[in-house]
């Protein structure tokens, strides 16, 4: 255990699957205490983190929207008096289509999760982690943030928008003590990559085969990273879009 993560508390959203269950998860090895929120009411990955010796909570939070987000950390705070730690993972993948074909409705949803919940947890967790004068923050972006991608207008715009209020962000806290940035994963095996394949292994195959290193990854090296980020040893790294993406962006 980092002695670093003794006695903190991190949020997790989008922590029901993939991702954001594999971070909860790490998070809950170094000791430190969850609060896990996600729009679906499931408490697998509470048990998930229990198991692991730590201590956790589960609030029922869609992003989009501002009361759900100002609840989430009135009971974070309520629950354990601090948030040390923030992972800003919840989004979906929308409706694959042409800008041109993109409904105003898809591209609407895919805004408000994606981009707008990521704005809205940062202004709502920012004012705690002011108070005590430190903290890290990591928002999920995607290759999709940093390159240009057919047929995912809204979801590529969401990510893009990430990686820019990151940036933002982290210029704005740096000197109070809050460190920001963004990971940037390839593809990685879950279960938004199952929604898009459908499962189909051909689909599955070229997938893999636009990754150089010849494979997905898997949600728990992007978990590695985040925490990472959140620790002592990343202390001079802010406002980075870290690609996770087996050489993809290096193309």
């Amino acid at each position: 255990m980092n002695s670093h993560f003794q006695n903190k508390v991190a949020i997790v959203t989008g922590s029901s699957f993939g991702i954001g269950r594999a971070t909860a998860i790490e998070f809950a090895k170094h000791g430190v205490k969850l609060v896990l929120a996600d729009c679906v009411e499931d408490q697998e990955t509470l048990h998930m983190v229990k198991a692991m010796g730590s201590e956790g909570i589960f609030v029922k939070c869609d992003v989009s929207k501002s009361e759900d987000v100002q609840n989430l950390v009135k009971v974070a705070v309520a629950t354990y008096g601090q948030i040390d730690f923030a992972f800003n993972n919840a989004g979906i993948e929308g409706v694959s289509n042409s800008t041109a074909l993109c409904t105003e409705e898809n591209w609407d949803k895919v805004i408000a999760i994606n981009l707008t919940g990521v704005f809205l947890c940062m202004k709502y967790i920012l004012p705690v982690m002011l108070e005590q004068g430190k903290g890290a923050i990591v928002n999920n972006a995607s290759v999709a943030g940093l390159v240009g991608f057919q047929n995912s207008p809204a979801y590529v715009a969401s990510k893009h928008g990430i990686v820019g209020l990151t940036k933002t962000t982290a210029l704005e806290y740096i000197q109070k003590g809050i460190r920001v940035n963004a990971v940037c994963p390839g593809i990685i095996s879950t279960p938004m990559i199952d929604r898009f394949t459908g499962k189909n292994k051909e689909i599955e195959k070229q997938f893999v085969s636009m990754e150089p290193i010849g494979r997905m990854g898997e949600p728990a090296e992007v978990a590695n990273a985040v925490v990472w980020l959140c620790s002592n040893e990343a202390s001079f790294i802010s406002g980075h879009a870290m690609p996770i993406d087996g050489a993809w962006t290096a193309q």
